[in-house]
C-alpha cells in the first residue's frame, strides 16, 4: 500500500512541476534599474488560453495613484486594479508567451509582449519590446 502510494505521489509530481512552468499566478515585479520590489501582479488565463495581469498591490508609495500617462481606456484609472497584461497567448510547444502587449504605467508606454518562466517556474522573464529595442525585468513568484 505504501509503495503504491508513493508510485501515485511521484506520477503526481510531473504534472505539479509543469503547472508551475506558466505564467499564470502572483508575481513580485523587480525593478529593473534599482533592484527593488515595486508591486505584485496577478497573472490568469481565460477559457481561451489568452493570459491578463493586474497589478493586486502597490509595494511603493507613489507621487501619482493614477495612470496620468495612459494613452487608452486605462487613462487616469488607478495603477492598483489595472490591467497591465493583455492578450498573451502561449507560442508553440515551449515555455514562452508572447503576442499580448504590457503597459508601464509609470510612463504610459505599452510594449510587445514576451514572457519566459525560469528557475522551474520560480522566476518570470519580461521582456517588453517596442520596434527592436526591449527592456527586461526578472519577476518572482509570490508563495
Amino acid at each position: 500500500m505504501k509503495t503504491t502510494l508513493t508510485i501515485i505521489g511521484l506520477s503526481l509530481m510531473p504534472a505539479w512541476a509543469l503547472a508551475q512552468m506558466t505564467p499564470e499566478g502572483l508575481w513580485r515585479n523587480i525593478d529593473d534599474s534599482t533592484g527593488q520590489a515595486k508591486a505584485e501582479i496577478r497573472i490568469v488565463s481565460s477559457p481561451q488560453g489568452v493570459l491578463t495581469g493586474k497589478i493586486e498591490r502597490s509595494l511603493i508609495t507613489s507621487s501619482e495613484p493614477n495612470c496620468t500617462a495612459c494613452t487608452d481606456d486605462r487613462k487616469d484609472k488607478p495603477k492598483v486594479g489595472m490591467e497591465i497584461i493583455r492578450g498573451a497567448k502561449k507560442s508553440g510547444d515551449g515555455n514562452l508567451w508572447e503576442s499580448g502587449k504590457i503597459l508601464d504605467p509609470e510612463n504610459g508606454k505599452e510594449y510587445t509582449l514576451r514572457m519566459t518562466p525560469l528557475e522551474e517556474g520560480r522566476k518570470l522573464q519580461v521582456r517588453g519590446y517596442i520596434g527592436p529595442f526591449y527592456r527586461t525585468q526578472i519577476w518572482q513568484r509570490v508563495q
